[in-house]
């Protein structure tokens, strides 16, 4: 017996869907939250991928910022407690360790603090996927655990509207920021956008106060805006006896001295990073390897 019309289109439609049930990518699996304290979200795959060594410096050897540190501690613990607490904008000079500093409180408050459930989580956001930050609080919402947002570097270009999304993810929509989850987000610019675009919405604009309170109101999201100023000659070199003596390198402090001088000048600055490029390569010249 033939088969009729219906039949042989139903066949061809069967064999149509198995074909794209091959070509589409399996549906992702939640991830395991209790196998890692740091995570990275993949946007494009809509899962947190666990980071198993964190790159981090131990928050004794962060020198020159010690009451932003202690303002940014004392809110990530209230946090952590379950008690009300901020966003925060750590804001300012490049290298003086503000991403750092956000990873290595982090990690100071869950070594206080028992494993498990009472564990801390960091997920770094990429700036190019904060769009999708609302998507990210969907799935951490339902957790028993509490989460850091970190962002590094954000900032936004003229074109760029996704600083929207992030308004409305941070405090402005209807269901608002989920109670177990915080945002932190380190800039070099205390606004998020280029001086040059609130200065041009101000000379185009219909209403001028109106479209620059439109821009910044972005920051006015962060209830904490911790801002990091570059080092005086006596903090770097601070910084660099704490890198020195943790790492155990052996070198005359005059000769030490010196050479970090020297070193600063040629790089025309001074901060916590030009300090730890120092260390590594005062630690490859001495033949000693650097503590993990």
């Amino acid at each position: 017996m033939s088969d009729t019309p219906i039949d042989t289109l139903n066949r061809k439609l069967d064999l149509l869907i198995e074909a794209i049930s091959r070509i589409a990518p399996p549906t992702p699996q939640p991830t395991d939250l209790d196998i890692a304290d740091c995570f990275v979200w993949s946007a494009e795959a809509s899962l947190l991928e666990p980071v198993s060594r964190v790159n981090r410096v131990d928050i004794g050897l962060i020198k020159g910022v010690d009451r932003v540190r202690d303002i940014l501690f004392d809110n990530t613990e209230r946090f952590a407690s379950g008690l009300p607490a901020n966003n925060v904008l750590l804001w300012g000079a490049r290298g003086m360790g503000k991403s750092s500093l956000v990873k290595a409180v982090h990690a100071k408050i869950n070594s206080a603090r028992k494993p498990a459930a009472a564990a801390l989580k960091l997920i770094e956001i990429h700036r190019e996927d904060i769009d999708t930050l609302p998507r990210l609080m969907t799935l951490l919402k339902a957790s028993p655990y509490r989460f850091i947002l970190f962002c590094d570097d954000l900032s936004f270009d003229h074109d760029d509207t996704s600083y929207k999304s992030l308004k409305a993810a941070l405090e402005g929509g209807v269901e608002g920021r989920p109670d177990n989850v915080i945002f932190y987000a380190t800039s070099n610019r205390r606004h998020l956008l280029p001086r040059d675009m609130i200065d041009n919405e101000r000379s185009t604009a219909i209403n001028p106060s109106e479209a620059v309170e439109e821009k910044v109101s972005l920051s006015d999201r962060f209830g904490l805006w911790l801002g990091f100023h570059k080092c005086s000659q006596d903090e770097y070199l601070e910084m660099i006896d704490g890198y020195v003596r943790y790492h155990d390198l052996k070198i005359d402090a005059d000769q030490l001295r010196a050479e970090a001088l020297e070193w600063a000048t040629t790089r025309g600055s001074r901060s916590g990073r030009v300090a730890w490029q120092f260390t590594q390569d005062l630690a490859g010249r001495l033949g000693s390897p650097l503590k993990d």
